[in-house]
């Protein structure tokens, strides 16, 4: 019965996200709990023959009489997490219903975009105390108060309080004791300030860092230092960013991702990064760099994902390209770049993702790409490319399957 008791949390991340993310992000939980609404649905409306379990069958008829019950926590917790989850996919859990879940030793609680959430259910999750992993309450009324009932909480892993505008920059301060976080993301909110990050000094197990959207953290990252153990870092569409944040931001040497779309960095910020050689993503859409920082760019060993769409670019520099050899995904989309760009992109064998959207390439361009073997998608939407330009891949079945042409 205790099948999700001991369970450890890992974050997965995609490759390369786009410079604008989609409005809410996941917490570390959401990937399990994903596999498990699938699991859940699967199991209750079993296929012909197929005779659901015993447990599936406790878990439905509690869903559906949860009404019924004043407490879940003399249940084994798998058990209560189980029904807690339907009631939530089910959209049935309400306040009332909630209090039936105080001190059931629940392990993770995703209520992002939820309606109604406020201090009243911090309360309730906070009830979970060292039993709680994951809290996300995205779209949330949660405030100060709020978030001073998760002090107890000491082995929160994962906390999600993206768009969440109720609280300020003292409420943040309640986050400082939770040492045991590794993912943390508060995108678009007004209360991540330099005063307001100090809070995040003391979290030095944190791995993720996810402040997108947050328009007054220039010259927080000073109050980093200690967090030696991050790996990814998102502040993509931070208009506040300059290149000063870039120098702090350059200490972070385990960095593996980085995302720091339209935000005001320039060749100067770009050249901070060159000794972050752990860095395999790299995100600069939209920032207002030249060819100068491709030397830079280009002393970053490791890197496997780089989005220069709406750079600005044209076809030089791109020469210092040759030794990022690692590179498998490249986004230059809706730059000046022309056929002679592509010459330098010939020795890239391990490209497996290229997109030149909008980009004045030409048939001819495209025999630059026919030593590329390993290339699955290949996108040419509104670009010059027509049917002749097709020869040069006609030996090549990987990039047909995912070539796109839009035709003009």
């Amino acid at each position: 019965m205790g099948g999700i008791c001991s369970r450890k949390r890992q974050v997965i991340e995609d490759d390369l996200r786009r410079g604008v993310s989609g409005r809410y992000c996941t917490s570390a939980s959401t990937k399990w709990l994903g596999a498990r609404s699938l699991r859940s649905r699967t199991n209750h409306f079993p296929g012909v023959g197929t005779c659901p379990s015993l447990m599936d069958l406790c878990i439905n008829k509690m869903r559906e009489d949860f009404h019924k019950y004043h407490t879940f926590s003399i249940l084994p917790r798998d058990i209560s997490q189980q029904i807690f989850n339907e009631l939530v996919d089910s959209h049935c859990l309400t306040e009332a219903s909630l209090n039936a879940f105080r001190d059931c030793a629940l392990e993770d609680v995703y209520l992002g975009e939820y309606l109604g959430v406020n201090d009243d259910w911090m309360d309730v999750i906070a009830s979970q105390g060292s039993s709680l992993l994951a809290v996300d309450v995205s779209g949330s009324n949660v405030t100060d108060s709020g978030l001073r009932l998760l002090k107890n909480c000491s082995n929160i892993q994962a906390l999600t309080l993206n768009y969440c505008d109720q609280f300020s920059e003292h409420g943040l301060k309640h986050i400082n004791g939770l040492s045991n976080l590794t993912s943390l993301s508060i995108r678009k909110s007004c209360a991540v300030t330099p005063d307001g990050m100090r809070a995040f000094s003391n979290l030095v197990n944190l791995e993720k860092l996810d402040l997108e959207r947050c328009s007054y953290i220039h010259g927080g990252f000073v109050h980093f230092k200690g967090l030696k153990k991050l790996e990814s870092l998102n502040i993509g569409c931070c208009k506040c960013i300059t290149d000063s944040d870039m120098k702090a931001i350059s200490g972070f040497i385990n960095l593996k991702e980085l995302q720091i779309s339209n935000s005001n960095i320039t060749d100067l910020g770009i050249s901070y990064l060159r000794g972050l050689q752990k860095l395999a993503t790299l995100n600069v859409e939209g920032c207002n760099i030249t060819a100068a920082c491709f030397e830079y760019i280009s002393a970053l060993a490791a890197l496997a994902c780089l989005n220069l769409n709406r750079c600005g670019l044209s076809d030089d520099g791109f020469e210092k390209f040759s030794g990022l050899t690692s590179l498998k995904r490249l986004s230059l989309a809706f730059n000046k770049i022309t056929d002679v760009c592509l010459v330098h992109l010939k020795g890239l064998k391990n490209l497996e993702y290229l997109n030149l959207d909008s980009c004045q390439i030409g048939d001819e361009g495209l025999a630059n790409l026919t030593g590329l073997t390993l290339l699955k998608i290949l996108v040419l939407s509104d670009s010059e490319v027509g049917n002749g330009g097709l020869r040069y891949l006609s030996g090549c079945v990987s990039i047909f399957a995912g070539y796109m042409l839009k035709a003009t």
